[in-house]
């Protein structure tokens, strides 16, 4: 016997499978000897916390060490593979899930520059949330597969939470990317580019962009964007100013562009959101 293991497989209903994430396999394995696992082509995503002990892991091409208090985090459609060590065999908590936003979310992080393979400072909410996703499949109580695109929604969360401050790996530069957020919530009217925003903070106009998006999850402007719209929103909710005149209080040099902008964030263009709210 190369490892003992205590899994539940998952068949969820046609409605979980289009709106929710849900289980398909989850468990916890005691290794026992070296064995590869390797698959690929599965409409899957791995996450797992080794426990104890050490191991090996490939993703794609790339293989990495990995050892007791390592998240690993894989879309299994890419090739991938995992091997315990011999000498220090690991003990895993793992679950296979998918859902239909599932790819979006997993390219989302990826995108923001952060590793499948992190090493968070708490592994309790790791652990705690699957060991809740293990007894809710255990017990398979009503609303279970609610209740399981819940705690699976938390794991997500987790991961982009447990690595954000670890993506750029300097504090200095999360507080300059912080103070540029407060310049652009503050100046958000100005007419603003990367060159005046990278001089002002003394940072490389790539770099900038690079480091905020990863930080925020968003590109720079696209966020500046987003905040004057919010301010929009509450001059033609709150005020009888025109679109012309609300355009250019916040930021937008063309009530045209305002419009078109507007429309496309929310559906109807400013005077519908003014009648509708």
């Amino acid at each position: 016997m190369k490892s003992s293991s205590d899994r539940i497989l998952e068949t969820p209903s046609p409605y979980a499978r289009a709106h929710y994430y849900h289980v398909q396999e989850i468990g916890t394995l005691q290794s026992l000897e070296p064995h590869v696992s390797r698959r690929q082509n599965l409409r899957s995503f791995l996450f797992f916390i080794v426990l104890s002990g050490r191991g090996r892991v490939s993703i794609g091409q790339t293989a990495h060490a990995i050892a007791a208090g390592d998240c690993v985090w894989i879309d299994c459609s890419g090739e991938y593979s995992h091997e315990s060590s011999a000498d220090d065999p690991w003990s895993l908590f793992w679950i296979h899930y998918n859902g239909p936003d599932a790819a979006a979310a997993y390219a989302n992080f990826l995108e923001q520059g952060r590793s499948p393979i992190f090493h968070p400072g708490n592994l309790l909410p790791f652990t705690d949330t699957l060991d809740r996703l293990f007894r809710l499949h255990k017990e398979k109580p009503a609303m279970m597969e609610l209740l399981s695109h819940k705690y699976i929604t938390d794991i997500v969360t987790a991961c982009c939470v447990e690595t954000q401050d670890g993506a750029s790996g300097d504090t200095t530069v999360s507080e300059k990317l912080r103070a540029v957020h407060a310049y652009l919530e503050e100046h958000y009217a100005e007419r603003l580019d990367l060159d005046r925003l990278a001089g002002r903070f003394y940072l490389s106009k790539y770099y900038l962009s690079r480091e905020f998006r990863k930080h925020y999850g968003t590109p720079l402007f696209r966020e500046l964007s987003a905040i004057r719209l919010s301010h929009a929103k509450s001059l033609l909710r709150f005020s009888d100013r025109s679109v012309s005149a609300i355009a250019a209080d916040c930021g937008f040099q063309e009530a045209g562009y305002f419009i078109r902008v507007f429309r496309e964030a929310e559906g109807m263009t400013p005077l519908e959101y003014r009648r509708r709210w």
